[in-house]
């Protein structure tokens, strides 16, 4: 460890005999050996189109109807997802990391998905083709509380032109069934609204499945709609790819399993408990 690091995190991370933690295994080696062919999962990287001298939203065909799962490659995404599962990390630290593990996989959901507007501006020294994100399509964001906030904390600062939408939404702990207590959703979403759903734990799938519901009800399609999440696990991926095809989601890890209880393992716990203390 650098001598600059900071000494709260020196208990949070834990020595290992080995190169790699064990908790961490390769998610997209578990993912394509144990799910089924209605959806995938990449870490395909995108390659950059050339500049459209208009402003318009680019378009792009689907290449198949199924449900994609991305779990980015990246050395961050790993690091974050790590401090949060450690049981030592102290609430204020978890929300940060959370937050953190937000940024990123908001950034990653983003890519060749915005709305964009082409034109020149003079630089200082000379005209400059540019391109901007187009400001009269904000994106929607749809953090479900309340875990979902501390994840969808930095997104209006990654994402140009964003509008937030609260909904809130419990789990029965005996039936898991969900139940909405907070909506926040306009009537009716302008045509052609991309919708980012923000959920740290899709474990069984009904509380993501009630939310992506009631945006669709709104006049969102499925190609229009990606899901952010930190932990997610098979019987949640299933569901989702059943009811939505062609729905993005986005995932720091994929875990094998839950509990009878509906708790992902290894997980990281209760994600609203551990981010707000309470």
């Amino acid at each position: 460890m650098m001598a600059s690091s900071s000494i709260s995190s020196a208990f949070l991370i834990p020595s290992f005999s080995s190169p790699a933690p064990p908790f961490l295994p390769n998610p997209l080696h578990f993912f394509s050996l144990s799910l089924s062919n209605n959806f995938s999962c990449s870490t395909r990287r995108t390659s950059f189109m050339p500049l459209k001298a208009q402003a318009t939203a680019e378009k792009k065909p689907l290449l198949d109807s199924r449900m994609l799962v991305f779990v980015p490659p990246h050395p961050l995404i790993k690091h974050w997802v790590s401090v949060l599962r450690n049981e030592q990390t102290p609430c204020p630290i978890f929300k940060n990391a959370m937050a953190e593990l937000g940024r990123l996989l908001i950034y990653e959901a983003s890519r060749d998905w915005l709305p964009t507007i082409s034109g020149e501006i003079q630089s200082p020294l000379g005209v400059a083709s540019v391109e901007f994100i187009d400001p009269r399509e904000p994106v929607a964001v749809v953090p479900i509380l309340r875990a979902g906030l501390a994840l969808a904390e930095h997104a209006s600062s990654i994402l140009p032109a964003t509008k937030i939408y609260h909904l809130g939404v419990s789990r029965d702990e005996e039936t898991l069934q969900p139940t909405v207590y907070l909506n926040k959703l306009p009537e009716k979403f302008p045509e052609g609204t991309r919708v980012l759903v923000v959920d740290p734990m899709l474990a069984t799938g009904g509380t993501i499945v009630a939310a992506i519901d009631l945006v669709k009800e709104r006049g969102v399609d499925n190609q229009h709609i990606k899901v952010v999440c930190a932990v997610t696990c098979p019987s949640a991926l299933q569901k989702l790819s059943e009811k939505y095809p062609g729905l993005h989601v986005y995932a720091g890890i994929i875990d094998p399993t839950i509990t009878d209880k509906g708790m992902i393992i290894p997980g990281l716990g209760d994600a609203g408990d551990r981010s707000y203390g309470t």
